[in-house]
């Protein structure tokens, strides 16, 4: 991972696609999320989303995933050239969760992050703080989901 002072205002990465199969939407619906619309076919034909609906929440787990996997491939990349890896701190939250368009079965989104501020901690001045916008576009193009996430990045040099 980058350090804080290797961040710009603007920089984007694409981290992974991921496509929504009927049996994954129902099995996470299972465990996690068992409204009618995401458990029976059926029954999402005849709901606002018009066909079987992967969960909000599963589709955040998703993006979480292949967010943590691109970091750590980030972080193994860097590393076999020698660099010295940034390891990030946690995240204090994220705002602006949007579920904008209904993620059905078969449904293929692509996520990606795109950096909108960053400043540095006033209480830690040994980390930054950058925001970043994650959204997951579907294969029609059309952005299906967004949120504002926050995370504490570490600076190279605290106190310059």
């Amino acid at each position: 991972m980058r350090f804080f002072e290797d961040i710009e205002i603007g920089a984007r990465r694409e981290f992974g696609s991921f496509t929504f199969t009927a049996e994954d939407i129902k099995r996470f619906a299972r465990q996690f999320d068992p409204q009618r619309f995401h458990l029976d076919e059926e029954e999402g034909r005849n709901s606002l989303f018009g066909g079987l609906a992967a969960s909000g929440w599963h589709v955040a787990a998703v993006c979480m995933k292949l967010l943590v996997a691109d970091g750590k491939r980030q972080s193994e990349e860097a590393a076999a050239r020698g660099e010295t890896v940034a390891v990030w701190g946690p995240s204090p939250g994220f705002r602006e969760l949007r579920w904008i368009k209904p993620v059905l079965a078969e449904d293929t989104l692509s996520f990606s992050s795109q950096v909108e501020t960053r400043r540095t901690s006033e209480k830690r001045p040994e980390w930054g703080v950058v925001q970043a916008r994650n959204t997951g576009i579907n294969q029609r193009g059309e952005v299906a989901f967004s949120f504002l996430a926050t995370a504490f990045v570490p600076r190279r040099h605290p106190g310059s």
